[in-house]
């Protein structure tokens, strides 16, 4: 058996495991429908932690201080910014009393982690239901508060929404990235729906305030600078008490970096507390990554071989055909339907920076969250 052999046989596998995660773990997702939940009208407070935002904040806090909502507060933290965000949180202030500001001043042993002001922000809430977003983000519909919140329930304790970022035109950085982000939320809501959440993103995430304090909050993993959002979910997230929402009025829409330097440097911050998953999550996640890279570089080496090569383009054929239509599906649910045309491009450049991500973490560690 020849090397070409061997390698024909191996994308068989690569090309049947794919096909299997596509139709029985991502399709639970894509060919799912929305649950239309009850509206609870519960009290909520929405923590928004912010370190330098200050023009951000002016733009995007707007949205959420004119939410359709009967009852909630908004906690500003300021995580000792050096420019002028707590005066435009105070500028705030002063004018709407359901806003309420925690100013953290930093100190040695929490630079740069985040979870130490999300804490002091999460103690001084008021109200038993939490919900999370970032400065730079804003809530595409008044009703964002209203369609979370309608996942709790006697036992739902934490809901995962979708964090989207805004579109920009002629831009292919733009569709690398909101790729990426679409992918990502592709995985961690399937996963969810099959019983395995692993992770959430605190662009748009919501949790009970006894689940913070029953899990002794973030001291679980306080060491780590990043994580305050996937790293607490993958520590408390199970299959009974996890809920997805992902209609559209419940999005979250934000900035996206840039620059692709500026965004690798964010994904690596990211990818670095991925290491601390369950090791069942690791292990699921690794696989799913290395048959992704393993399909494209046993493609390009059989068919530049020309070996047995009506095969090989049926297999490659089989694959998109199959994935075209399971992040169809998923991208109409999202509203990223406009990133298909370039779904194989896409796909073969957010592997290679996969890959230089993971190896230029091994050479460093990024070690804060800003």
């Amino acid at each position: 058996m020849t090397i070409l052999d061997i390698l024909f046989y191996s994308f068989i596998v690569v090309v049947c495991l794919q096909v299997s995660f596509y139709l029985f773990i991502y399709g639970s997702f894509a060919f799912s429908k929305s649950k239309k939940s009850t509206q609870k009208n519960i009290a909520v407070s929405i923590i928004v932690c912010a370190k330098n935002e200050a023009e951000n904040l002016r733009q995007f806090l707007p949205a959420i201080i004119n939410q359709e909502y009967p009852e909630f507060e908004i906690v500003l933290i300021n995580d000792g910014s050096h420019d002028k965000t707590l005066e435009v949180m105070e500028d705030f202030k002063n004018k709407y009393s359901h806003i309420k500001i925690v100013d953290v001043k930093p100190i040695e042993t929490f630079w740069g982690n985040k979870k130490y002001p999300l804490t002091l922000g999460i103690k001084a809430s008021k109200h038993d239901f939490l919900l999370f977003t970032d400065a730079d983000c804003k809530p595409v519909s008044k009703h964002w508060i209203k369609e979370m919140s309608a996942h709790f329930s006697n036992k739902t304790s934490l809901v995962l929404g979708y964090g989207a970022h805004s579109k920009i035109k002629n831009s292919l950085l733009n569709k690398l990235i909101r790729y990426e982000t679409l992918t990502t939320a592709i995985q961690y809501f399937s996963f969810a729906k099959i019983g395995i959440p692993y992770m959430g993103v605190g662009r748009n995430l919501a949790y009970k305030k006894a689940s913070f304090f029953n899990a002794n909050g973030f001291m679980g993993h306080m060491n780590i600078k990043s994580g305050d959002d996937d790293l607490f979910i993958n520590q408390v997230a199970t299959k009974d008490n996890t809920a997805i929402c992902f209609s559209e009025k419940s999005f979250t829409e934000s900035v996206p970096k840039p620059n692709l330097k500026s965004w690798i440097n964010q994904k690596r911050r990211h990818v670095s507390t991925a290491k601390h998953y369950k090791r069942k999550h690791k292990l699921v996640l690794a696989l799913s990554y290395c048959l992704n890279l393993l399909f494209w570089i046993f493609a390009t080496i059989l068919l530049i071989s020309i070996f047995k090569w009506p095969f090989v383009i049926g297999l490659l054929l089989l694959r998109l055909l199959i994935q075209y239509v399971v992040v169809g599906f998923s991208s109409k649910k999202l509203k990223e339907t406009d990133l298909l045309i370039l779904l194989p491009f896409l796909e073969i450049f957010l592997v290679t920076v996969q890959l230089f991500i993971f190896i230029n973490n091994i050479v460093s560690k990024p070690n804060h969250w800003k």
